[in-house]
C-alpha cells in the first residue's frame, strides 16, 4: 500500500496561483503513476492530470493543460500540481492518487489504488 498526503492548499484570489504537494510513503516501489483529481461541492470527482513516475509523459484532462502543470520528484516520492490563473470554478477538494502503469494508461480513477484524503483549494472572485 502507498500512503499519500497532500499539502499546500488554501485560499487565493481569482487570477492567482498556487502549488500543491503530494508526499508518498509505504510501498512506493509499486507506484508507477501519480495523478491529481478534484471534486467541487455537488459534483463528481474529476481528473486534473496524471504522470508516470519514471519521467514519462504527463496527461491532462480537457481544459486543464493551459493552467495546470503536474510534475514529480521521484527521489523524494513526491508529486506537485502548479495551478495558475485560478478561477472560482477551480475551487474544491484536490486529491493525490497513485497506481501502477495501467493507471497512467487509462487515466481512470478506478485504476488508482491509493488516495490521499484531499486538501481544500478555495478561489474567491
Amino acid at each position: 500500500r502507498v500512503y499519500l498526503a497532500e499539502s499546500g492548499g488554501g485560499s487565493v484570489q481569482a487570477g492567482g496561483s498556487g502549488r500543491l504537494s503530494c508526499t508518498a510513503s509505504g510501498s512506493t516501489w509499486m507506484m508507477n503513476c501519480m495523478a491529481w483529481f478534484r471534486q467541487a461541492p455537488g459534483k463528481d470527482r474529476e481528473r486534473v492530470a496524471g504522470i508516470y513516475t519514471n519521467g514519462g509523459p504527463a496527461d491532462y484532462a480537457g481544459g486543464m493543460r493551459d493552467r495546470f502543470t503536474i510534475s514529480v520528484d521521484s527521489g523524494k516520492n513526491m508529486a506537485f500540481l502548479q495551478m495558475n490563473d485560478l478561477q472560482p470554478e477551480d475551487s474544491g477538494v484536490y486529491y493525490c492518487a497513485a497506481g501502477g502503469w495501467e493507471a497512467c494508461r487509462t487515466q481512470a480513477d478506478k485504476d488508482f489504488g491509493d488516495w490521499g484524503r484531499g486538501i481544500q483549494v478555495t478561489v474567491s472572485a
